[in-house]
């Protein structure tokens, strides 16, 4: 049987039930603007009846508050992590590829390429005009030297991205880091007190937070379950286990955590790289981390694909013939990614792999045909390959550097090597065939300023020794008694070997290219005329002649140097690439930024703090606390009337 002042108990519940409200609609009120805060509510439910030997067999014994719980969906966080990586991906991409197109910016305020050109020919149609005036040479050279200056700006300041990206990976990798250790520490404080029976919200709104902010780096999963008193499977302990994934790996299990780390490179993928590029590992186990898996994306992928982006036009090559000497071996590839040597962009070392294995190589030599083109590459791997590793490699396809598909910093620094080589060679090879004013010569005028090789100058260019194996070739067959067609058939199958450290338009790049110090330093040895006249004889139009100002000239749009193009429209193609490129990924930005604003408007919806909505529940409560109040009221003046006025 219920007390005789159980009715002072039933209020008594009531007015700790809705003070308890009343404190968490303020707790929400003071964080509407705090970040990833949840909003709360006391979850009410009626206390256990109890049984009163009467009539109607039981009575209410009031309310009871049995937690302050958050008002969170789960299904928009799990949506939201699943989209916010693609966000982060676009976002970091539109950053930087927004840099790259200032480079290549030509307008009135900041000439670029074309404008530079033009300035360029529009001098040496002046020098045509007066071919003997040392001053209108000068300016001629002048403009020349600062289209080198150029590109070899454009290039550096590539380069200059490319570093800064990559300090970027490092601090991102370290991020991912220290959010990971964060959740993994959240997570034993959340256990510890939610085992005590009591949510522990501020904590998971912390947590969540934090997995927002890693899901904008890096593609994740997150799973957490209940665990369970294995004695007793359908008790639940209070404790949960939580665990965050990256392309199927534990980043955080529960109290644990697996750390990224990186790694410098000891071989450089591309021509142009910078040194010191990291590659992504897992701490502990030092295994690579693949950054490249289709299944994920975020800011620390983009990066990456900025960094490294060549458009899949890394060299690629398949093993033909493996030779082994006592400390070194060599791989002779064929069927080549690259046709001509202008379009080479194999660094003088670097790691290749085939067929899983990974190597280093030191250095390499081609074998070009009459046509100019690539038949087959050596490289040079110094250590002795066992004959297992032999067999699992031959006829493989081999990758130096990875294929990232995407067009990135070592895209466009090959594509301006691509153009200038072919640029530099037609150039040259007019100006070799003329006279300067000293009657002597013309030399090459643009040359490769290579700091490790000089001043390269490209005497040593393949074609020469090329024409003269051809000729060999040409004159044998005829002693042999062969037809002249016979005879120039086996001169066109003739190739020529030179190696990565000869004087060849190979080492000509964006970077090193320069008007020869003897133009630079004496105008007169600009040619205007050629040196001999087709019969063989000895030009003497005097200083005023132009036919080879004439040839030089047509350069600028009559020959095709880039993608079917002339000079003047190199601007134009690489202009194409980069402001397509960052369209779409501002199209894909646009939209995903759409997604992820609706997501978090849902999870707003449910877990954000209304202020109307809670200024209702605080005159709801108020109302509901001031009846319990009047409960309590009630039942004293009843009591007073039963204590005081009763009896004897």
């Amino acid at each position: 049987m219920a007390s005789t002042f159980f009715g002072l108990h039933v209020g008594y519940s009531g007015l700790n039930a809705f003070q308890a409200s009343i404190n968490t609609t303020a707790n929400n009120i003071s964080n509407v603007q705090t970040e990833g805060y949840t909003r709360q509510q006391v979850e009410l439910t009626p206390s256990s009846a109890m049984r009163v030997y009467q009539k109607y067999g039981s009575t209410g014994t009031g309310v009871t508050a049995e937690g302050v719980t958050q008002i969170r969906d789960e299904y928009y966080d799990q949506k939201y992590w699943y989209t916010n990586p693609s966000k982060g991906y676009y976002d970091k991409k539109v950053y930087y590829l927004d840099q790259i197109e200032t480079y290549y910016t030509d307008d009135a305020s900041n000439p670029g390429f074309s404008s530079i050109l033009g300035k360029m020919f529009n001098s040496l149609d002046s020098v045509k005009k007066n071919a003997g005036d040392t001053s209108v040479r000068n300016e001629f050279i002048s403009n020349a030297d600062k289209l080198c200056t150029y590109f070899s700006s454009t290039a550096t300041y590539l380069q200059e991205l490319q570093a800064t990206i990559n300090d970027e990976i490092k601090s991102t990798v370290d991020n991912i880091n220290s959010i990971t250790k964060k959740v993994a520490l959240l997570n034993k404080q959340i256990n510890t007190i939610e085992q005590q029976g009591v949510k522990a919200n501020e904590l998971r709104d912390q947590r969540a937070l934090l997995i927002d902010e890693l899901s904008s780096l890096i593609t994740v999963t997150v799973e957490e379950s209940d665990v369970v008193n294995s004695n007793y499977p359908d008790m639940h302990t209070g404790a949960t286990m939580f665990k965050v994934k990256v392309g199927g790996q534990l980043l955080v299990d529960t109290y644990d955590y697996n750390e990224l780390d990186v790694t410098v490179r000891t071989a450089k993928n591309n021509q142009s790289d910078v040194d010191g590029l990291y590659d992504v590992i897992w701490k502990n186990s030092q295994n690579s981390f693949n950054i490249s898996n289709k299944m994920l994306s975020g800011s620390l992928k983009s990066l990456f694909e900025v960094r490294d982006g060549n458009d899949e036009q890394n060299f690629k090559g398949t093993v033909a013939e493996i030779t082994v000497g006592s400390e070194q071996t060599a791989l002779r590839l064929e069927h080549l990614s690259t046709g001509k040597i202008t379009e080479l962009n194999l660094p003088d070392s670097g790691s290749f792999v085939v067929n899983n294995y990974t190597f280093t190589y030191t250095d390499w030599e081609a074998e070009v045909d009459a046509d100019g083109v690539i038949q087959a590459i050596t490289l040079k791997v110094d250590q002795a390959l066992a004959p297992s590793v032999q067999e699992k490699i031959r006829s493989q396809r081999l990758e130096i550097g990875s294929s990232v598909n995407f067009k990135g910093i070592p895209y466009y620094q090959n594509q301006m090597n691509t153009f200038l080589r072919e640029f530099a060679r037609e150039f040259n090879d007019i100006h070799q065939t003329g006279k300067d004013l000293n009657g002597d010569h013309g030399v090459s005028f643009f040359v490769a300023d290579d700091k490790a090789h000089g001043e390269g100058d490209f005497s040593d260019d393949y074609r020469k020794p090329l024409e003269t194996a051809k000729q060999a070739a040409y004159d044998q067959a005829i002693a042999d008694g062969k037809t002249p067609e016979q005879a120039q058939a086996a001169a066109n199958t003739v190739t020529v070997t030179f190696k990565n450290s000869d004087d060849t338009y190979y080492r000509l790049t964006a970077l090193n290219v320069d008007v020869a110090d003897a133009l630079t330093s004496d105008a007169k040895k600009l040619c205007t005329t050629r040196y001999y006249e087709e019969d063989g004889t000895i030009t003497d139009k005097g200083i005023a002649a132009y036919d080879l100002t004439e040839k030089l000239l047509k350069l600028e749009s009559e020959v095709t140097f880039y993608k079917g193009n002339g000079a003047d429209k190199f601007l134009q193609c690489i202009y194409a690439d980069i402001t397509v490129d960052t369209q779409e990924c501002e199209t894909f930005l646009d939209n995903y930024t759409n997604v992820i604003d609706a997501i978090q408007a849902q999870r707003d919806s449910i877990s954000g703090v209304d202020e109307d909505e809670e200024a209702l529940d605080l005159v709801r409560f108020q109302n509901a606390y001031n009846l319990a109040s009047k409960v309590i009221s009630t039942m004293t003046e009843m009591y007073d009337q039963l204590i005081l006025n009763t009896g004897v």
